[in-house]
């Protein structure tokens, strides 16, 4: 596996925490009431919660090591958040390289439990090569933003009211530009870019099961890394699930395909404030 610094930009978990935050943030007020949502900037990184989610995605702190080392009293600090929000979940994501050498006590203490594990990819923007596809594809014009978040947030199973409010609101000034392929008149996958520096996240990729195997995400991912070149990015990044054995993960393998290179396997650690819950 490539060395954490090789392949890419040398930090590639800041653009991740600043574009939860910025979803998050972002959100229409009634919509932030519906969904209990709170944001906070903590330790160089971001803690973002969002009480009232039935998929436990939302709610997570991330970001962390870069400006600051990641310790105890820093990881106390981050849950306090979340007590504070009486919010009894939420998923913390720290690089491999930047937990603490005694981590295994630190998470035992902090009750944090394993959960899935996310795997970190990078790589130049303008090497992303052409995909083939029957479908149309580009920016999603805001008269279809509605449809657009309809799909990719039905295609994750994420139905809360609120959500998408939430993310058609992503496309205002805040740096994202939605992408979609369309079946005829008809919004079939979706993705999302967030620019920050040279730098440009691939996220919220999401394809309806009617239209897969038809080069929908591959296209999206050439199509949004066009738009970063174009916006002088000189990297894009994203992140995906880590497959386990025997497993196959499909976005994993169309970021490969484009020519992004596996930084890291990062763990998630779970944080419940109600063991039962």
């Amino acid at each position: 596996m490539p060395s954490i610094h090789d392949q890419g930009p040398a930090d590639v978990e800041t653009i991740e925490a600043e574009f939860m935050y910025q979803y998050l943030s972002g959100t229409p007020e009634q919509a932030r009431r519906t969904l209990g949502i709170a944001t906070t900037r903590i330790g160089g990184g971001v803690a973002v919660s969002m009480r009232n989610d039935p998929t436990g995605y939302w709610s997570k702190a991330l970001g962390f090591g870069v400006t600051e080392p990641v310790t105890e009293r820093l990881l106390e600090r981050v849950l306090d958040v979340y007590r504070a929000e009486d919010n009894d979940f939420a998923v913390l994501q720290i690089r491999p390289d930047a937990l603490p050498a005694d981590w295994p006590a630190v998470r035992e203490r902090l009750g944090l439990r394993e959960g899935g594990r996310i795997t970190k990819l990078s790589g130049p923007a303008d090497a992303v090569p052409p995909a083939r596809t029957d479908l149309r594809v580009g920016p999603v014009p805001p008269e279809s933003l509605g449809e657009w978040a309809t799909v990719v947030l039905t295609t994750f199973g994420m139905t809360a009211d609120g959500l998408r409010d939430m993310l058609m609101a992503s496309a205002g000034p805040r740096r994202f530009r939605p992408f979609a392929a369309w079946d005829g008149d008809r919004i079939v996958a979706g993705a999302n870019l967030f620019i920050r520096g040279d730098v440009a996240s691939l996220n919220s990729g999401a394809t309806a099961p009617s239209h897969r195997a038809r080069g929908a995400q591959a296209a999206l991912v050439h199509a949004r890394a066009q738009a970063a070149v174009a916006a002088g990015c000189r990297w894009v990044v994203a992140e995906t699930g880590a497959p386990g054995p025997g497993e196959t993960n499909h976005s994993l393998n169309n970021m490969h395909r484009a020519g992004l290179r596996t930084r890291y396997v990062r763990q998630n650690w779970i944080w419940e404030a109600k063991p039962d819950r």
